[in-house]
C-alpha cells in the first residue's frame, strides 16, 4: 500500500472514530440491567436512546431516563405521538425527565400503531401542543428514511413543516436516519439534505453487530425496501452475506462523504442494537 493510501486510510479511520464519540447507542428499557456496563465502555455523557415499546407505560420509560442518567449517559427518549394515551400524562412524563433527569432532547416520531391510543394521531401535533417547549426540552430530533418509508409519501412535506415549527418555538431540529445496507442511498439522502436544509445535522443510522435472521426481520419491520431487495435476489446466500456484512463498511462510506464535505452536516452515527447495547457499546469502543 502506498504511503498516500495508508494516510487516506488513517484520515478515514479518524473520522470513524470522531463519529463514533459524537454518536449514540439505542438501548431498550429492557436492558436497564446493563446501563452501567455500556456507560463503562462509552465516552461520558454519550446519548443513549430509549425506544417506545408497544404497551409500555410512561412511568416504565421514564425509570429508563433515571436509570441511564444514574449510569452517567445522556438519556434521549422516543416520543411515539400514536402510542400516548394521555395528554396531561405526557405533560407530567416530560417535565420530570426535564426537571428530574436533565433530558434536554428527545426523538419524535409518529409511532407505528395502525390507529392512535390517545389524542395525538402524529409528531406534528405534539409539536403544534407546545408541549415540549413548555416542559423544557431544547431539540427534537425527527427520523429520516435514505430508502423511504412505506406509509409516508410525503416525507419531504412533512419534514419542512417540523423544521418551521420547531424553529418557530425556538427548538433545535436535527435528523436520525434509519438503517440501510445501501451506503450510497445515505449518502445520497445526506447530500440531498446538505443542499436544502443545511443547518440541520444528520446522525447516520447503521445497524451494529447482531444475528443475521434478526436483522434481516428487523429491516422487513422497518421498511428497509431497497436493501431487502437486493438482499434477496441472493435468494440462498442472503443469511451468509448479512452474516458477513461489517457494520464497519457503512461506517467507510459515511465516513469518507463527511470528509468531503467541510463543514459536513454528519455529526455523529447512531447505532440501532436490536436488543444487544452492551454487544454494540464493546463494538464502538473497540473502533474509536
Amino acid at each position: 500500500m502506498s504511503s498516500l493510501a495508508s494516510a487516506i486510510d488513517a484520515l478515514v479511520q479518524a473520522r470513524i472514530s470522531e463519529l463514533l464519540i459524537g454518536g449514540s447507542l439505542e438501548m431498550s428499557p429492557r436492558e436497564l440491567h446493563r446501563a452501567g456496563e455500556v456507560a463503562a465502555l462509552l465516552p461520558a455523557d454519550s446519548c443513549i436512546y430509549i425506544p417506545s415499546l408497544p404497551g409500555l407505560p410512561l412511568a416504565r420509560t421514564l425509570e429508563a431516563v433515571a436509570a441511564i442518567r444514574a449510569a452517567g449517559l445522556d438519556p434521549v427518549p422516543h416520543v411515539s405521538a400514536r402510542r400516548i394515551r394521555d395528554r396531561d400524562e405526557f405533560a407530567e412524563f416530560l417535565k420530570k425527565a426535564v426537571a428530574e433527569h436533565r433530558v434536554h432532547r428527545v426523538l419524535l416520531l409518529g409511532g407505528d400503531e395502525p390507529t392512535p391510543k390517545g389524542p395525538f394521531r402524529d409528531s406534528l401535533q405534539i409539536l403544534e401542543s407546545g408541549l415540549l417547549r413548555d416542559s423544557g426540552i431544547r431539540e427534537i430530533g425527527v427520523a429520516g428514511y435514505p430508502e423511504g418509508h412505506p406509509r409516508i409519501s410525503n416525507l419531504a412535506e412533512s419534514f419542512e413543516k417540523k423544521r418551521r415549527m420547531a424553529s418557530e418555538q425556538g427548538l433545535g431540529l436535527y435528523v436520525v436516519t434509519q438503517f440501510s445496507f445501501a451506503p450510497s442511498r445515505v449518502v445520497e439522502y445526506c447530500a440531498n439534505l446538505a443542499r436544502t436544509a443545511p443547518e440541520v445535522s444528520i446522525y447516520v443510522g447503521v445497524a451494529g453487530p447482531t444475528d443475521p435472521v434478526a436483522l434481516a426481520r428487523y429491516a422487513q419491520l422497518c421498511g428497509v425496501s431497497v436493501s431487502l431487495r437486493a438482499l434477496k435476489t441472493l435468494g440462498t446466500g442472503i443469511a451468509r452475506l448479512v452474516t458477513n456484512i461489517d457494520p464497519r463498511e457503512q461506517l467507510v462510506a459515511i465516513a469518507r462523504y463527511s470528509r468531503s464535505r467541510e463543514p459536513s452536516n454528519v455529526v455523529g452515527v447512531h447505532l440501532y442494537s436490536f436488543g444487544g447495547a452492551a454487544k454494540t457499546a464493546a463494538w464502538m469502543r473497540e473502533l474509536i
